[in-house]
């Protein structure tokens, strides 16, 4: 019927191409894409052309996303390492963290909490390279509420938090 079907290679005039399978003359179902302007790519799963499904998204940049998607977003569980090497594994909605998830920085930190919109929020710990822990309410990446820290000198805080101070301070 004149439609692309099964597997194949379409290639596009500025460089960059998709390799996999088509139905009915749409990209569906598993396949490569490689964009020639940014040197990402994508290995995974399609729908009516859009990533959709799990797949690995390797950026030029150094970034590297494992997991869900939606509609070409990072959407449900996976495992994201950033082009610094922090490394996210948890919940994504809309390509940003949220939900439950967990962090470990290169400098040897590491969350594990609740995310609303990439930022730390709601409960969580946050284990820090030092020894230090702090385990308690998080708004905007900054401890804010009830929460409890731990120094590594020995000394421990218990009480309120605002804008990452104890309140009173």
């Amino acid at each position: 019927m004149g439609e692309k079907n099964g597997n194949g290679k379409l290639l596009m005039k500025n460089g960059s191409y998709y390799e996999g399978e088509f139905t009915r003359g749409e990209i569906e179902g598993n396949g490569l894409r490689y964009w020639s302007k940014t040197g990402d790519r994508y290995t995974g799963q399609f729908s009516a052309g859009e990533l959709n499904g799990y797949g690995v998204m390797q950026r030029a940049n150094g970034e590297r996303y494992e997991g869900q998607f939606s509609f070409g977003q990072r959407d449900g569980h996976g495992v994201l390492v950033d082009k610094d090497g922090h490394t996210y594994e948890g919940s994504f909605y809309q390509n940003e963290r949220h939900g439950e998830g967990q962090i470990h920085y290169r400098n040897g930190d590491h969350y594990e909490g609740g995310w609303i919109q990439d930022h730390k929020q709601g409960h969580g710990v946050m284990r820090f390279g030092d020894g230090s822990v702090y385990e308690g309410q998080w708004r905007n990446n900054l401890f804010n509420g009830q929460g409890t820290m731990a120094h590594c000198s020995g000394v421990t805080y218990e009480g309120l938090w605002m804008n990452g101070r104890p309140l009173g301070e």
